[in-house]
């Protein structure tokens, strides 16, 4: 099973700069007919803040891509509307306690040496816990600690 993280996430949907390499996992995924893949509630807050993030990186000329709230709002409808859905995303439950205990030991084993930020451990952490064998990141250090932990990355 694949875990995706919230850069695959807004980079797929939002036409952002990755967008072209988000796709080409997407359809990886389509063609192998593998399971959706599981939106946790920590990536639906995640997607939702970093497309208010677009809006205010676009009004400040960091974002290349005109990216207005309206746009946004149909991104995030996107989203959570594929994930209800359940056929390329689907909501998941996921075991917080467990997710802790995780996250607790990624921390101590990792941090201090490799500088990993709370999100990439939570994410790593989610994946482990919801049993994936991959995961799918843009971001380069997710990535890292993704692959020390023995999961497959994109």
């Amino acid at each position: 099973m694949i875990y995706a993280d919230t850069n695959f996430f807004t980079n797929h949907l939002a036409g952002l700069a990755l967008q072209t390499e988000a796709a080409s996992l997407a359809a990886k995924l389509a063609a192998s007919k593998g399971p959706p893949l599981p939106v946790t509630w920590l990536l639906r807050l995640e997607v939702i803040n970093a497309l208010q993030q677009c809006v205010f990186m676009s009004r400040s000329g960091t974002l290349q891509n005109r990216f207005v709230p309206e746009m946004a709002a149909v991104v995030e409808a996107q989203f959570f509307d594929l994930a209800d859905a359940g056929v390329f995303y689907r909501h998941c439950d996921l075991d917080v306690a467990r997710v802790e205990i995780v996250f607790r030991d990624l921390s101590h084993r990792h941090t201090a040496k490799d500088g990993f930020r709370s999100y990439d451990i939570l994410h790593v952490s989610s994946a482990l816990v919801l049993g994936c064998d991959t995961f799918w990141s843009f971001d380069a250090k997710a990535k890292k600690l993704a692959c020390q932990e023995g999961l497959a990355v994109n």
